[in-house]
């Protein structure tokens, strides 16, 4: 009868010990554990404006096209930029032939002797020879401005990339410096893990990263980078320039939530769409030891 008490009294010690122990481990995993459910894919976005105004002549790609580094992506007609270059081509041959003529009649009167001609006259006709040396630089000057302005009424992809957000028809008026579609760079893809910043600690730059996206594909990554600043709502000073996370408020103050930037292993075979969510699990203490080395403590 007592062995059995006894049996009773160890069995529910051990069920004790190991419902404690697994409560911790859920403790941990949960709570200190780096991992998250707020992912986020992010890649870098070119913002294509013209550098001159016009209007749009011609419009070769699409919208959520493919494109590559060099292709045509917009023309700006371009009439009047070729006559401002004709123009100005010109205007430099007016300087050019006024130059030659003001210092060969520099170069007469220094030859003439001070009984014929004045000090005051020479000095005359020599500052003339240099204006109009500086009058036919200006004017080369010009011819470089109209030339390049009228390169720049093709507009070319910067970087291989998607051409997305596209508004712009043929006929529409282009303006200097506005936005008219966006070029999201095909090799930047990355991944933003929003972190709580109590499980920051286990995390460091090199560690290797699961990824788990919501439609069951599963990537690998490392972390990249650990911010060093985040907004503070309270802080005006340098806001504009710093991440912008929305704090989370419940009954109880939730620890502030840190974006860890993370690169993501072979991308060019994973296809993906910037703004897609996804868990973000790191392996803390794996990294590779050349990435370690070079990359500081996070």
């Amino acid at each position: 009868m007592n062995a059995i008490k006894a049996l009773r009294i160890l069995m529910t010690l051990a069920i004790c010990v190991i419902a404690v122990m697994v409560g911790t481990a859920l403790w941990d995993h949960y709570m200190l554990s780096p991992w998250t459910r707020d992912g986020r894919v992010r890649a870098d976005v070119v913002a294509i404006a013209p550098d001159v105004a016009g209007l749009i002549a011609d419009i070769p790609v699409h919208d959520n096209e493919y494109v590559h580094k060099g292709d045509l992506l917009m023309r700006i007609d371009d009439k009047r930029y070729q006559m401002a270059v004709d123009q100005a081509e010109a205007a430099l041959k007016a300087a050019d032939v006024e130059r030659h003529l003001r210092k060969q009649e520099a170069a007469r009167r220094a030859k003439l002797d001070s009984l014929v001609i004045s000090k005051e006259n020479r000095e005359t006709t020599s500052s003339q020879a240099a204006a109009a040396d500086a009058k036919y630089d200006a004017a080369q000057a010009a011819l470089d401005v109209a030339k390049l302005n009228l390169e720049r009424t093709e507009i070319h992809a910067p970087v291989d990339g998607y051409v997305t957000n596209f508004t712009a028809q043929v006929g529409d008026y282009a303006s200097v410096g506005k936005p008219v579609l966006a070029l999201i760079n095909a090799h930047s893809y990355y991944i933003l893990g929003y972190f709580e910043e109590t499980k920051l600690p286990r995390v460091r730059a090199g560690d290797p990263v699961r990824i788990h996206m919501m439609d069951g594909e599963e990537l690998t990554g490392r972390v990249q980078s650990v911010p060093r600043g985040i907004t503070d709502q309270n802080d005006t000073v340098g806001r504009s320039m710093l991440a912008n996370v929305n704090p989370t408020y419940n009954w109880v103050r939730l620890a502030q939530r840190i974006p860890v930037r993370i690169s993501i292993d072979d991308l060019e075979h994973h296809p993906l769409i910037a703004g897609q969510t996804c868990t973000v699990v790191i392996k803390p203490g794996k990294q590779d030891t050349k990435q370690a080395a070079a990359a500081p403590a996070g």
